[in-house]
């Protein structure tokens, strides 16, 4: 296929989407979001700006009598608060789980160590029950777990129910994903098919079949229920690579990537590349320059016609660039990427089979199924992220979800790592697309799980590290997309964020910013999530102070979840080493207790 016929048939096969194209000059999102800022107030008079229709701002509340203006300091340090909710033998497994992750021959070795051999499977659960399994994880099914939900929400938090699942691909598949021309960060590598080495927070399974799909589709609807019958303001997680093929998300992973860095190289020829993301438009008139000079890359095809019928509009950024790809359904139809170093188009994979294209199909509908279960429920939908070669299309379906459930309240929220190096970009991309749209934007904020696994993939295949360079310059990450969003709610009620961390210094910052918008908890835009079983002293002066807090409920028989304690103690490992400060409140409180005479303290609640 040449290059002038693929263009020719991607516009025709998006020709009814073309005139959506005609949309007034996006505003520079810096100059929305940031309008304190007084470079980015002059940066405002270089770019067009849309005269958007009169909004209620959240800063414009401020004087209104009703509306919450008085600053909300949380002491972190009060333990008699913090573990109001706890048995004093709840604090004492606490201290001991806390103190056993410190030690790496029982958190390196645990695989090796096989106590359920030695002790038995009885002995076993009920070791673990008394220990880790009590510690971070809720009971063995959706049943189970109500009492520990009930009890938290008594005291202000809440719970995201987790039967977190995820799927990888199989040996099969890697033989026939091997072809030489693919990107290598893209391309299947034996050696990282258990996808759980290296990872500290999720629980990986393997894809089976499509009837495991199903069965796992089901469960997630089971924890929709639950979340619903559990609260009035839920939340539930789902794994995307539970639900299909992952090979599909594999592959249309690369077609967007490929994309985009056509998208990245044309702006480059148009000396566009140190520009900011959003304010990067491919010009109609440079491109048919584009085509002269680069004749050596696109050969003798002729692009200026093509284009001009594509970007009729004069000028095209990359939302409207992505836009093109906006059918997941054909993705077999855009399989043919342009190549940059031999100026021609490439298959990327062979054309997929009829059972394969059923595959695909089915993955979609199942998530379908699990939005519209979560509307019907009440219950607000969190998409995890996964591995940086399954996020590009994870988080393209996800966007496809919030366009058609975002449309009257957050349904739907995407998650973004922030220790990835272009995690600000995309999550400034979704913003100003969901402001073009009209639909609510959701997020949630995480730093990552994935950072050794990925690090590791990366130096043996021999791609460009995805991972920031270390811890501080992924905090900054992360405080550059958080304060981004939460000026973006302070200027349009329709954004809406999860600070999922245990840092509390990023919680007193999100505190403080709400403080300087007067943004009121229970405007319910700005939510916290810890892990249960973790810095419990920051949820629940958190949850009584009024805000909308948080515990990742994870769930199911000792036997399933026993790699996701596994990597809980490891990454409990880092952070006791990291610091002593929860430990040390803890013993703070069971100190106050012993010597006030609570020898038998129970939780009234």
């Amino acid at each position: 296929m040449s290059y002038s016929t693929f263009v020719a048939s991607l516009a025709r096969a998006n020709s009814r989407n073309l005139r959506n194209f005609a949309v007034p000059p996006a505003r520079c999102r810096s100059t929305v979001a940031s309008p304190k800022r007084q470079e980015e107030k002059e940066r405002m008079e270089e770019c067009p700006v849309v005269e958007a229709q009169p909004v209620e701002l959240i800063s414009q509340t401020k004087n209104v009598p009703n509306a919450q203006a008085k600053s909300i300091h949380i002491d972190f340090d009060n333990t008699q608060e913090a573990y109001k909710s706890k048995k004093n033998i709840e604090l004492l497994r606490s201290l001991l789980v806390f103190k056993l992750c410190t030690f790496d021959v029982l958190v390196e070795r645990n695989k090796e160590v096989s106590l359920e051999k030695l002790l038995g499977q009885r002995m076993f659960e009920k070791l673990m029950k008394m220990t880790f399994y009590g510690q971070f994880v809720a009971g063995e099914d959706h049943n189970a777990i109500k009492p520990l939900i009930q009890k938290n929400q008594a005291f202000g938090v809440g719970a995201v129910l987790d039967y977190s699942v995820e799927e990888d691909l199989t040996q099969e598949e890697f033989l026939c994903l091997g072809a030489d021309h693919r990107e290598k960060k893209y391309k299947a590598h034996r050696q990282f098919g258990d996808r759980r080495g290296g990872v500290i927070s999720a629980r990986t399974y393997f894809y089976a079949d499509e009837a495991k799909c199903d069965k796992q589709m089901e469960t997630f609807i089971n924890c929709i229920k639950a979340s619903s019958g559990a609260s009035n303001d839920g939340f539930s997680a789902i794994k995307l690579t539970a639900l299909g093929r992952p090979q599909f998300l594999l592959q249309f992973s690369e077609v967007l990537v490929k994309w985009r860095q056509f998208f990245n190289y044309l702006a480059a020829q148009q000396g566009k590349s140190d520009m900011c993301v959003l304010e990067q438009k491919l010009e109609l008139e440079q491109l048919k320059v584009c085509q002269v000079s680069c004749s050596h890359v696109f050969s003798s095809v002729s692009l200026s016609s093509h284009f001009l019928y594509i970007f009729k509009f004069g000028a095209i950024d990359l939302l409207d660039w992505n836009s093109l790809i906006n059918d997941t359904t054909k993705i077999s139809n855009l399989l043919m990427i342009p190549n940059l170093e031999t100026g021609h188009l490439e298959p990327l994979l062979n054309k997929f089979t009829a059972e394969e294209e059923s595959q695909m199909k089915r993955m979609l509908q199942r998530v379908d199924v699990l939005a519209k279960h979560a509307v019907a429920n009440g219950v607000r939908l969190m998409v995890d992220a996964e591995q940086t070669y399954f996020q590009p299309a994870i988080s393209r379906l996800t966007l496809e979800m919030q366009r058609k459930f975002n449309r009257e309240k957050p349904v739907i929220f995407n998650t973004y790592q922030c220790y990835l190096k272009e995690a600000y970009n995309n999550v400034t991309l979704d913003v100003e697309l969901s402001r073009r749209e009209g639909w609510y934007f959701g997020a949630k904020l995480v730093r990552g799980a994935y950072m050794y696994q990925e690090r590791a993939r990366a130096q043996e295949i021999g791609y460009e590290d995805p991972i920031n360079p270390d811890y501080e310059a992924t905090n900054r990450m992360y405080h550059k997309c958080l304060d981004y969003v939460l000026e973006e709610i302070e200027h349009n009620r329709k954004a809406n964020v999860m600070v999922a961390t245990h840092n509390e210094d990023t919680v007193k910052f999100t505190l403080e910013k709400m403080n300087e918008m007067a943004l009121s908890p229970t405007e319910n835009k700005v939510y916290f999530g810890q892990l249960l079983g973790m810095c419990d002293q920051i949820s629940f002066p958190l949850g009584q102070a009024g805000f909308p807090v948080y515990k990742y409920v994870p769930y199911g028989p000792v036997n399933e979840v026993i790699p996701y304690l596994s990597r809980r103690a490891q990454e409990n490992r880092g952070f006791m080493k990291g610091s002593q400060r929860e430990r040390s409140l803890l013993w703070k409180e069971v100190k106050r207790r012993l010597l006030s005479g609570q020898v038998l303290y129970k939780p009234v609640y």
